[in-house]
């Protein structure tokens, strides 16, 4: 298709229940998953980097071993210079020697781990939002009329950064504190049982106080990176909408409506950061308490010559790395929580229904000719409040429909039908004699070119966007389309011509000019048939004449549908359908219609004569 729809302004709703815009800020608030499942959905991602990760686990091996071995050293260290009144100098140098290879080691394996894990995490991420962006393209038009922009935003960037953070800090940590713990506890044992059972008496306190602030922390974290999605979703359509906002005077209520979300935010945010922080001050109270138990039992085996300094210092010393995992957990507590809200947000939209697939057996629409049948269909965006009733028309090969009436009538939501950005209730839709769902989608919207009354032009050259639905084209083809859109003229009065950068969404254009070269685009990619949504609305009076027969030659011998509330600009279609209440009330020609005195010609009249009492 040459274009896509537009999104209309946040929370516009169709008349008749039917979303067309984006619903409530940040959408619907989901209940949070397990946490872990979550943990265990984000670990498949690790599939691919098995070697990297096998890497990874030996120089962790390897410096786990060397970080036991020193507490030892020590140990042996102390007592080379206390044990027998006098100072062992070959043992005590050998010992130190040992001591300074291993921390140089030491350093040169944590440098590596983090440098490898940093790789990792970064194709993980870059997978999983590659599969997030792949998703929203796979998605029905549904899903995004009940979402802001900047929410969809936050979880392709800041919940993406949030399980980046997690995987690059936690990771290596968490596995190297599993072997240490196991290899520290094993030479504690050795080294005393006794003292290894005092300070057990710790682990019961930190297992009780870490289940504790997860349960709490984990809720927090999830509903800040709801609201800090609100947040983005309200500075997205403010800025947007800059124009529209200072136009009405609307800056104090949207400043207001920005302090709402943003103190919301904070006041989570803060709930999050203080019941995490809780943590690490009551881990240490916690180890101290242990040391300190251990210093006293020690002491005392060592009165009773049971044990030696040495010992009672490589038992500290082992202790303390015991408790060290527990220690980088509370550490790494913010990082975790976080990340892991992050990656249920994210699964939520891979885990969404997307469009239902081609039927099977969908076959491939080639050169289609046009002819459209709308046989009883009816459709309705909630269930229970049909937009269209048992609708019924035929357009013929080559010619063109116009569809008239009030606004939320249900005109846009024909052509919508027709492009399968939405599948009807009942009845059927027929494209040159088979229903268009037995044609793929890809294969059926690439017949139709679309000019909206809100076009969107990408960032990028003036060139590129009048391509974009035919990528391929020469220079003389996209200048030869934006003569007969009558675009030509100011484009080549721009700086650099067809060249010229392009801001988001055409800014730097007028919406005329951004019209108009969606015109052209249509123009280049000669679509089978065309559907028009008031596409000269945004045009002044004079440019509009000269579109007019640009869009009659583009139009000629291709099915058209024409959307417009001007009614002097559907005057020579073929068939002018009136569409009130989600039925099709009075169809004929302009003529036709005037003569019958109905609804369509009160409207043609009220628009242009006035005539009082019509």
């Amino acid at each position: 298709m040459s274009e896509q729809k537009a999104s209309p302004p946040n929370n516009f709703q169709r008349p008749g229940g039917g979303p067309r815009g984006h619903g409530g800020r940040g959408g619907p608030i989901v209940k949070p998953k397990n946490f872990t499942g979550t943990l265990k959905r984000l670990w498949r991602y690790f599939g691919n980097e098995r070697k990297i990760l096998s890497t990874i686990l030996i120089f962790i091996v390897v410096d786990s071993l060397i970080t036991l071995s020193a507490p030892y050293l020590i140990g042996k260290s102390i007592d080379a210079m206390t044990i027998g009144g006098k100072v062992d100098f070959g043992l005590l140098k050998m010992t130190i020697l040992v001591l300074l290879i291993a921390y140089v080691a030491d350093g040169i394996l944590t440098f590596l781990q983090g440098w490898l894990m940093a790789g990792v995490s970064q194709r993980i991420v870059k997978r999983l939002r590659s599969n997030l962006f792949k998703k929203l393209q796979k998605l029905p038009v549904s899903f995004f009329d009940t979402r802001t922009h900047g929410e969809l935003m936050s979880r392709l960037s800041n919940d993406i950064d949030n399980v980046s953070n997690t995987i690059s800090q936690s990771t290596t940590q968490l596995m190297s504190g599993g072997i240490v713990l196991i290899g520290s506890l094993i030479m504690m044992l050795i080294l005393s049982p006794v003292l290894t059972l005092a300070s057990l008496v710790t682990v019961p306190l930190v297992f009780l106080l870490t289940r504790t602030i997860a349960k709490k922390t984990r809720v927090l974290f999830k509903n800040q990176q709801i609201q800090l999605g609100k947040l983005n979703g309200h500075i997205e359509e403010t800025i947007s909408g800059i124009q529209v906002v200072k136009a009405f005077n609307h800056e104090d209520k949207a400043i207001e409506e920005f302090e709402d979300i943003n103190t919301k935010l904070k006041q989570v945010g803060l709930k999050a950061q203080i019941w995490s922080g809780f943590l690490m001050p009551i881990m240490n109270v916690i180890n101290n308490f242990g040391f300190a138990v251990v210093a006293i039992i020690g002491g005392l085996l060592a009165v009773k010559s049971l044990i030696t300094i040495g010992v009672i210092a490589s038992f500290l010393t082992y202790s303390r790395q015991f408790g060290r995992p527990l220690n980088d957990l509370a550490n790494i507590f913010n990082v975790l929580q976080s990340g892991v809200a992050g990656a249920e947000r994210v699964f939520e939209v891979l885990d969404e229904n997307e469009e239902l697939p081609d039927k099977e057996g969908a076959i491939t629409l080639t050169q289609p000719k046009g002819h459209v049948v709308f046989n009883n269909v009816t459709f309705g965006y909630r269930s229970d409040a049909p937009i269209l009733k048992n609708v019924s028309f035929e357009s013929e090969i080559g010619s063109s429909s116009a569809l008239v009436g009030p606004t939320g009538a249900g005109k846009t939501t024909i052509v919508n039908l027709l492009t399968r950005f939405y599948d009807v209730t009942s009845g059927n839709i027929y494209l040159d004699g088979k229903d268009i769902r037995e044609y793929t989608r890809d294969s059926l919207r690439k017949c139709f070119g679309i000019v909206l009354q809100d076009t969107y032009l990408f960032s990028g050259t003036i060139k590129d966007n009048i391509k974009y639905g035919k990528p391929n084209a020469t220079d003389a083809e996209v200048q030869e389309a934006a003569k007969m859109a009558n675009a030509d003229v100011f484009i080549r009065r721009l700086p650099k011509g067809y060249d010229t950068m392009l801001s988001e969404n055409g800014g730097n254009l007028s919406q005329g000019q951004r019209q108009l070269l969606a015109i052209a685009r249509v123009i280049l990619a000669k679509p089978a048939l065309l559907i028009l949504d008031e596409a000269t609305s945004s045009i002044d009076t004079r440019t509009e004449l000269h579109i007019q027969d640009a869009l009659l030659k583009v139009m000629d011998g291709r099915t058209s549908f024409i959307i417009a509330h001007r009614l002097n600009t559907i005057r020579e279609a073929d068939t002018i359908m009136v569409v009130d209440h989600g039925k099709i009330v009075e169809k004929g020609s302009h003529d036709e219609l005037i003569d019958k005195q109905g609804i369509y010609y009160r409207m043609f009249f009220n628009q242009f004569k006035n005539i009082e009492g019509v």
